[in-house]
């Protein structure tokens, strides 16, 4: 991202309204899709679609039973894409992700080295329980997250366009877990907390998933059409103002930050410019979906947790006294006036 890609036009070009416009129709189909399936969770659903919009990947943290695997199954279905899951254990290999080389013989009895792509090579990959897996097969999605490409045998392999990780994790059950390092969850565009559904939503969950009939949800988009929405949100302009919003809110949560008196010494480490990035993504897909074609401060402040959350920490001392991350951010993100 450039300078020159965060300053707004003062006259918006038409083609981007119109382009804006259509994609915001298609959104709005795609999310009455999802909910034909997904009851109640309507910011889970919204902050997945961000993502998705954002180009980016996803971090689904709740305890089991909250439908997190039916979301993706249903997000892959509504947008067309080809969505996979892998369900992540501690003995699972590299190779049982990104796929392995076999030796083939032939009618001629030649042998050759053959490439079996794994279940990566999709547009949607559901990690399940990602943590759960060693070190070694998280820096393996870790590259294929970033690079959008594997190497194998010093062979480069690049992935489906688009290409997106939404991973999974309980907050809860930590035991016998890898827990992920800084750099991966930085990989991540936002962190998605899914929490119980509300009791209408949770009464309407055992009326319609307990009889006969299970709902299918239609498709909605194309690989394509994501794509293009993916070029859109990109071109979609931002004012100085949400760009200074972002600057200071992510610059401000940093530990040698002396924004604000008595944060800057809770915290162990603090966001880098990946989450700057982040915020400049996914405030412009929030206004899209919105049916807005520029994000304001209030985009800012409604996304700062699910992009900073998951990339600061706190020291211990805080710790013991009872301070949260969500606290330091609702303190940090009260200073932008949204």
């Amino acid at each position: 991202m450039t300078a020159g890609t965060a300053q707004a036009p003062t006259i918006l070009d038409d083609a981007i309204v119109q382009h804006a416009e259509e994609a915001l129709e298609t959104v709005g189909r795609a999310r009455e899709a999802i909910h034909t399936v997904i009851f109640g969770q309507e910011d889970v659903v919204d902050l997945s679609l961000i993502t998705l919009l954002a180009g980016g990947h996803g971090l689904l943290v709740g305890v089991p039973g909250l439908a997190k695997t039916k979301l993706v199954e249903t997000l892959g279905a509504v947008l067309g894409l080809d969505a996979r899951r892998v369900q992540f254990t501690p003995d699972l290999m590299p190779s049982d992700i990104i796929g392995s080389e076999i030796l083939d013989e032939g009618a001629d009895r030649r042998r050759s080295f053959r490439f079996v792509k794994g279940p990566v090579f999709a547009q949607l990959l559901m990690a399940d329980e990602i943590n759960r897996a060693s070190p070694r097969t998280q820096s393996a999605l870790l590259q294929a997250m970033q690079e959008h490409h594997v190497s194998v045998a010093g062979e480069r392999h690049d992935l489906p366009q688009p290409f997106h990780v939404l991973a999974t994790q309980n907050p809860i059950e930590q035991e016998g877990t890898y827990p992920l390092p800084e750099a991966q969850l930085d990989r991540f565009l936002l962190q998605i907390d899914v929490g119980y559904p509300g009791r209408e939503a949770e009464r309407r969950i055992l009326i319609e998933t307990t009889g006969v009939d299970e709902r299918k949800p239609s498709t909605v988009m194309s690989a394509d059409g994501l794509m293009n929405a993916q070029r859109l949100v990109r071109r979609l302009p931002v004012g100085e103002s949400v760009v200074e919003a972002i600057l200071d809110l992510v610059r401000s949560a940093r530990p040698e930050s002396e924004a604000i008196s008595g944060v800057s010494d809770k915290l162990l480490w603090g966001p880098g410019p990946r989450a700057s990035q982040a915020l400049m993504l996914a405030v412009r897909a929030r206004a899209l979906i919105e049916g807005r074609v520029a994000p304001s401060i209030a985009d800012v402040a409604a996304l700062a947790e699910p992009v900073l959350k998951h990339r600061m920490a706190l020291t211990f001392a805080a710790r013991a006294d009872g301070e949260t991350i969500s606290n330091i951010i609702a303190r940090l993100t009260a200073r932008l006036g949204a």
